[in-house]
């Protein structure tokens, strides 16, 4: 797939961490209210977390972006083995990606250079970053992208449905569904009413959680295999 460039405008959100925002699309990668703290809260809190007690867990991610997702779960050591694949149709360059300031603002000492790691390894090829992180970033749209891997986790971070109302509709979740192993989470800021009710249709059971800052709710929808207690 032919790496298409987007242009940027670097902006700082409401956290101090940076963002970057695209005029093309009139989007931005993460919330204006705080970049690190929608992640975290999003993808890390209400996703990763929620296999805290496995021996390893495999992610895909739609929407590898400023990497920003892949780096905060690099350095969640709270289980063995991580697996994660992100796919990114609209790959950045280095040079736009090495100004964000995620490394200054999350304590860990081994972050600089994973963050930069994650950026100027290979595409297409599985890298080990860390004992016990596996990654690998795809050039591919979702709906290109075929696997017989199945994933237990998925961060769902395209942009929003104004900007790529392509990545929303009901074949998706029914590709991504089919995606999963029993048991699997996917989570997304996005709260839409009509996402919701595609998810249900291809097969999720669907929790509407509080939101991050500046946000009132996102979605956490589990496949088949889940039970409610």
């Amino acid at each position: 797939m032919k790496k298409r460039e987007l242009k940027t405008e670097l902006v700082e959100t409401g956290d101090g961490s940076h963002t970057l925002k695209v005029e093309e699309l009139k989007e931005h990668y993460h919330s204006h209210k705080g970049a690190i703290q929608e992640s975290l809260y999003v993808f890390i809190e209400k996703g990763l977390r929620e296999f805290n007690h496995a021996d390893h867990v495999s992610i895909l991610e739609v929407g590898f972006g400023t990497g920003l997702n892949a780096l905060l779960t690099s350095i969640d050591r709270k289980r063995s083995a991580v697996r994660y694949w992100s796919l990114e149709t609209f790959p950045l360059k280095w040079e736009i990606v090495g100004q964000l300031n995620y490394p200054k603002l999350i304590k860990d000492n081994s972050v600089e250079e994973v963050f930069k790691e994650i950026h100027v390894s290979a595409w297409d090829t599985e890298v080990s970053l860390m004992d016990g992180f596996v990654f690998k970033k795809i050039n591919s749209s979702l709906q290109e992208f075929d696997s017989d891997h199945k994933f237990d986790l998925i961060y769902y971070d395209a942009f929003a449905p104004h900007a790529q109302p392509e990545l929303w509709e009901p074949a998706i979740w029914e590709k991504l569904f089919d995606m999963m192993n029993n048991r699997g989470v996917l989570v997304t800021y996005c709260a839409k009413g009509q996402v919701r009710r595609d998810m249900q249709a291809a097969g999720f059971t669907v929790e509407r959680l509080e939101g991050p800052p500046g946000k009132r709710e996102m979605i956490r929808a589990r496949k088949d295999g889940y039970e409610e207690v």
